[in-house]
């Protein structure tokens, strides 16, 4: 029984007994009042008529006029004149008058007051006894109607008390209520603090809580710092902040294969001529300031097409990946113009030249690159600020209404399929089935992978249907076998207000099956939508279903917001785990980002695993499990 139930129970129990006390001891002592006073006038009228009889000196006729007359003016049951031999000499009775209260009001509290009596006599002789005895219907009507009263009163007194109590309590529960859900919180790795309430042993207990969740906020955000620092350790140049070499690498890597990932963009390659002139004409220190107002220049630049990656490669070369965009012209002549302005104020003589090739899902890593060095070296052959593209990739040549009808079709007629792929922990036992969702856009058609339509799905709205569709098919399947599986879920969905309450309602449909659900969200898309990640949080524990972070580890360190909203676990990005076995300083960032999860209570899983030396070191760093081509398929 909770504490507030303990509460109102002894309040209950107090009000009952003191109510019930009060309502007894009322009734009872007007009861003995009434009996009391009707005994009385029983004796009084007794001793009176007595009297009046001793005058008649025995004269049998008077008396019993006198005994008549008393009778008729009075209101009298019975009054009885004995003889001394015993025997009724005069008597008059009355029938029981009819009472207003209850019959078993009267039965259980009727009052029965003590009968009068008095001596009869001729001076010294005695006549007889005489008995007097009084109606008492109307002292039973007058106790019933004094008992409504009384119970009336206390009733109405009950019920203000119980107000009082009400609120009372209120003041006690709603404290306790704001602590429960601030314990809640911390299993949810939310840190709230709450206001401290009036009363001082809870004012107490919430000062010590807001205390204890002032220090494991502190203390994860301190983690959270070293790990940002241990990512730019591992993964960016200290110089620029920019992604170093072996993290862009494999950032692109990533990009090309992601079953999920964008169809195709441009790569941008960005060399500034004659560093080392410029380092001996310039100096150390402002050579480095012009290659850090670079960087940010090439940020700047490809900020402008949305999604991006930017790193560099070397000495004087940056890289740009750009997903998803239409035009290489555009982005190359940008840049290039950006760094026009920017070197020139530094030093007349200083340029740059831009090398730009399109890149496509599935493509070789090496081809592009060799293709865009080809590029920039024809761009160097060109002079100062030259833009040299190759757009000899493969392209979405379809238009939007084409596409928006395939992809329709093929969801109206679920022509769909999951690929799936193990995901196990560190012995090797199978924790789910990942899942990317497969469309055969043409009729009698292969299945084509999401990296090839979905950004047009994005572009027509269409990622909620598809979706839907995904997670139908995934608890399907787990109907069939009792995998769980993971479902990607894309940003995009969640901006629809309908896709969560179909959600919910699918999920209602297959409840059997909703436990063994795991709904993944990229970790760019949940931080550009935190509180709706955290409503489908919400929604989806309530039907037992999973929600997690995938293609994590890059903005970790922002999520603070995000890592609160209940997730159940976090998948890091493959570009973080490739070649982790040779890099000690990766190592340490990825096992500090694991120790900052685990405490708050998530689980963390790699992506895209490839080696088993990457493997082993990833069950150093303490990761609950991988998938990737290193784990076998079932």
């Amino acid at each position: 029984m909770s504490l507030i139930r303990q509460v109102w129970l002894l309040l209950a129990l107090t009000l009952v007994l003191a109510f019930a006390a009060a309502f007894g001891i009322t009734v009872h002592s007007a009861r003995q009042y009434l009996e009391t006073q009707l005994g009385l006038k029983n004796n009084d009228t007794a001793q009176f008529l007595a009297l009046t009889l001793s005058q008649q000196k025995g004269d049998a006729t008077a008396m019993e006029l006198v005994i008549a007359s008393q009778f008729d003016t009075g209101y009298y049951e019975l009054i009885r004149l004995t003889g001394t031999d015993g025997k009724v000499v005069q008597e008059r009775r009355a029938d029981p008058k009819a009472s207003a209260a209850p019959g078993w009001f009267v039965r259980l509290m009727g009052i029965s007051p003590v009968p009068g009596t008095a001596q009869v006599s001729d001076g010294w002789k005695q006549l007889g006894r005489l008995e007097v005895r009084s109606h008492s219907s109307f002292a039973d009507d007058q106790l019933w109607k004094n008992t409504l009263s009384t119970a009336g009163i206390l009733a109405v007194l009950a019920l203000g008390l119980g107000a009082l109590a009400a609120v009372a309590v209120r003041r006690i529960r709603l404290p306790l209520q704001a602590t429960v859900q601030q314990a809640t919180a911390l299993t949810e790795r939310r840190f709230i603090t709450i206001s401290e309430p009036v009363v001082p042993e809870l004012r107490e207990v919430t000062r010590a809580m807001n205390t204890m969740v002032a220090r494991l906020k502190g203390m994860f955000d301190e983690q959270a710092a070293q790990v940002e620092q241990l990512r730019r350790q591992a993964n960016c140049d200290a110089l620029t902040g920019l992604s170093n070499r072996s993290h862009f690498m494999g950032r692109l890597k990533v990009m090309l294969g992601s079953e999920d990932g964008s169809a195709g963009g441009a790569i941008v390659l960005v060399r500034l001529a004659d560093l080392q002139g410029l380092n001996r004409k310039l100096g150390h220190a402002t050579t480095d300031r012009l290659l850090q107002e670079s960087a940010a220049a090439i940020v700047e630049s490809a900020r402008r097409a949305g999604s991006f990656e930017v790193g560099r490669l070397n000495g004087s070369d940056f890289a740009m990946v750009l997903p998803d965009v239409g035009s290489l012209r555009e982005p190359a002549v940008d840049v290039a113009a950006r760094l026009r302005n920017l070197l020139r104020a530094h030093d007349p003589t200083a340029n740059a030249v831009v090398g730009a090739v399109r890149w496509w899902h599935g493509a070789p890593m090496s081809s592009l690159l060799a293709a865009a060095d080809q590029a920039l070296a024809r761009a160097e052959g060109r002079g100062a600020y030259a833009v040299e593209l190759d757009d000899t990739g493969d392209g979405l040549v379809l238009g939007e209404d084409a596409w928006r009808e395939r992809l329709e079709g093929a969801v109206s007629n679920q022509r769909a399929k999951l690929v799936e792929f193990p995901l196990v922990d560190m012995h090797g036992a199978v924790v789910h089935r990942e899942c990317p969702l497969r469309l055969q856009l043409e009729v009698d058609g292969e299945m084509v992978p999401a990296a090839q339509w979905l950004p047009m799905a994005r572009r027509t709205q269409l990622t909620s249907r598809i979706d839907l569709l995904a997670v139908k098919l995934a608890l399907a399947a787990i109907a069939s076998d009792g995998m769980a599986r993971a479902v990607n879920v894309s940003p995009g969905s969640l901006v629809d207000s309908s896709f969560v309450p179909n959600l919910r309602a699918l999920l209602s449909a297959f409840a059997a099956e909703a436990p063994g659900l795991w709904l993944e969200v990229a970790e760019d898309g949940a931080l550009r939508h935190i509180e709706l990640v955290r409503e489908m949080v919400t929604q989806m524990h309530g039907c037992g279903a999973r929600v997690g972070l995938e293609h994590a580890g890059e903005r970790l360190t922002e999520a603070s917001g995000l890592l609160e909203v209940g997730l159940d676990f976090v998948k890091l990005d493959a570009s973080f785990v490739e070649g982790l076995s040779g890099d000690h300083a990766r190592r340490e960032h990825v096992a500090g980002a694991v120790r900052m999860l685990h405490g708050i209570g998530l689980k963390v899983y790699a992506e895209g695993v490839a080696s088993s030396d990457d493997a082993t070191a990833l069950a150093t760093c303490g990761l609950d499990g991988l998938t990737g081509p290193v784990v076998p398929a079932a």
